[in-house]
């Protein structure tokens, strides 16, 4: 079980960690080729979704390593399965259908780690 969580956490580690990363650090013109939907919402909002994201990751790593307070790691996997079903939903109403297989994809990774916090 530990080594399939770290298989997940990592795939969702390195995700997040690049995404989020690119949404903290680069500009809307950086961002729009490549995330569409940065032009409809406040850069405010996209660098806090960036933050969360890298925190997630903090969230996912940090408890499973340290051993320190566990029900941290099912918070952040949670968290990341509710992110990716609001993408999801943006993507559904900007008729962006083609884009959510990855966040279907992610969803499940997301539930899989939910899965696999809670047998620690």
């Amino acid at each position: 079980m530990k080594v399939g969580y770290w298989v997940v956490i990592a795939l969702l580690g390195a995700f997040y960690l690049y995404g989020g990363g690119k949404k903290v650090t680069q500009s809307k013109q950086k961002l729009a080729p490549m995330m569409g939907w940065v032009d409809t919402i406040p850069m405010s909002l996209v660098r806090g979704i960036g933050a969360v994201e890298i925190l997630g990751v903090a969230g996912l790593v940090l408890p499973a390593a340290t051993g320190i307070v566990p029900m941290l790691a099912l918070c952040a996997a949670i968290g990341f399965v509710v992110l990716q079903l609001l993408a999801a939903g943006l993507h559904f109403s900007r008729d962006e259908r083609k884009q959510t297989g990855l966040n279907a994809v992610l969803i499940v990774l997301a539930a899989l780690a939910v899965w696999l916090a809670t047998a620690f």
